[in-house]
């Protein structure tokens, strides 16, 4: 058994890049789902919205970077009882993160 499954609880969200928010909300909102938040982060120059449908959430952020390639998510977070002993673990497994230590996010 993985070190990392004992602490993995479930499934957050999913990231999903996007050049056309509003077309994007308007599609998922089709399918059923909520807008549950919104931010502008302006450090990133990125509009988010939250979207949830029953226990499935999906993250979409317009940053003029999608790829628009089919398929194209940018990220999968998974929610963790212990986020410090998750982060040691992983990149004891030779895992390289993105970017430098845990980033905490001014949401959610």
């Amino acid at each position: 058994m993985s070190e990392v499954k004992a602490f993995v609880t479930g499934m957050q969200h999913i990231g999903i890049p996007t050049n056309d928010l509003k077309k994007t909300v308007a599609f998922f909102e089709s399918l059923g789902f909520e807008v549950v938040f919104e931010k502008y982060l302006e450090s990133t120059n990125e509009d988010v919205r939250f979207l949830r449908l029953g226990s499935v959430t999906i993250e979409t952020y317009q940053n003029g970077k999608a790829s628009m390639q089919v398929g194209a998510v940018d990220h999968i977070a998974l929610d963790v009882t212990d986020i410090e002993a998750v982060y040691e673990k992983v990149t004891a497994l030779g895992y390289q993160p993105l970017e430098d230590g845990i980033q905490f996010l001014p949401f959610w």
